[in-house]
């Protein structure tokens, strides 16, 4: 009976998916039709069903194109989708998303991608990535005290147990941890001239470069799955570009992550006696300054957040104009520095969810 309803389930979201799919694809009913009869047939045969290549590369655009929180979403259709689904070690995994990091760099032009590697199938994940994003800081407790990133603490250790060793600065880059299904977890250092790293200056404050704060170019995020028609990809990175206060009002703004706003306002001599004197703003502005600048001086992408609230209003008139009804989080969509100054901020919007789309799953660290 449970197999019964879970194949069920199963066609239902496949045929929901296939509906919308091959209808913006251009698809005749004839075509639509006979690909439901072929899933229908291999649920009732296998309990599952292969996506076709045009099926997963429109289905992970749709994702991105349904996702609540991000507010990059006019771009859906320019993502790369590259298909790794035949995958069935660490060491081809690691080398495919060497790929990807490569292609999405592309020397700081960022393109938007994801790599799609195999479904886990009745519940069981066929691999698995233990990292948060591919590229990020390890962050370690030193007596009482957190150097680095404080949200890696736990992947660090584990990556230690795993015999990784880093440098023990602010700013080691962890490597990529995969486990595949009946296997122990691998850990892979990425090459060092693979992860591109923005030096952050501010162009009015030269003592701004002495705090030697950076951060990486390439956000790709590794811990959600990509649901696509009743198919889970538990391990699908995919990455954008950064938006500036992502990195100077969230990363290396946060008290409980670099906290560098008192570092920044000493540099510019801002009295931090009171909290009148709004000393945390000022700073804020300036570290964010810092970050958009460096970045462009750099050559590599990132958006302010005036613009992609811009962005995401175009994003809003096109989906109105194709007839989709617009979803979103309130609370993700503003961005984290002046959200008034945004329409998004004097907007409600329905966090209703919609498939395709990508979900948090439970950690794979063990």
């Amino acid at each position: 009976m449970a197999i019964i309803e879970t194949n069920t389930a199963i066609i239902k979201e496949a045929m929901e998916f296939i509906y919308i799919c091959y209808s913006e694809l251009g698809k005749t009913e004839e075509e639509t039709a006979q690909r439901f009869s072929q899933i229908q047939t291999e649920v009732s045969e296998t309990g599952a069903y292969t996506h076709t290549l045009e099926e997963l590369e429109h289905g992970a655009r749709m994702a991105w194109r349904n996702n609540n929180r991000c507010i990059g979403r006019l771009f859906w259709n320019t993502l790369t989708v590259f298909d790794e689904r035949q995958q069935q070690t660490s060491e081809g995994a690691f080398e495919a998303l060497l790929r990807h990091i490569g292609f999405a760099t592309n020397g700081g032009k960022i393109r938007p991608a994801i790599t799609v590697f195999p479904p886990s199938h009745n519940g069981q994940d066929a691999m698995r990535i233990w990292n948060h994003q591919l590229i990020r800081y390890a962050g370690y407790e030193k007596d009482g005290k957190v150097v680095g990133d404080s949200t890696s603490i736990e992947f660090t250790e584990a990556c230690e147990k795993l015999g990784w060793r880093g440098a023990g600065t602010h700013y080691d880059v962890l490597p990529i941890v995969i486990q595949v299904a009946g296997e122990e977890p691998r850990f892979f250092d990425l090459p060092e001239e693979l992860v591109l790293e923005v030096e952050l200056d501010h162009p009015e404050i030269p003592a701004f470069a002495d705090l030697k704060a950076r951060w990486y170019a390439v956000p790709i995020i590794s811990e959600m799955k990509l649901e696509i028609g009743g198919v889970s990809y538990t391990m699908a990175p995919f990455n954008g570009w950064y938006m500036g206060t992502e990195i100077g009002a969230r990363n290396l703004a946060d008290e409980e992550r670099y906290n560098l706003l008192p570092a920044v306002a000493e540099l510019m001599g801002l009295n931090r006696d009171s909290n009148r004197s709004l000393w945390k703003d000022k700073a804020l502005v300036e570290l964010n300054i810092a970050v958009l600048d460096s970045f462009h001086r750099a050559g590599v992408t990132i958006v302010d957040h005036h613009t992609a609230s811009k962005q995401f209003k175009s994003f809003e008139r096109k989906e109105e104009t194709a007839g989709r009804k617009l979803t979103g989080n309130w609370a993700w969509l503003i961005p984290p520095l002046s959200p008034a100054t945004t329409h998004i901020f004097h907007k409600p919007y329905k966090n209703d969810i919609v498939k395709p789309n990508f979900f948090y799953q439970n950690s794979a660290i063990k």
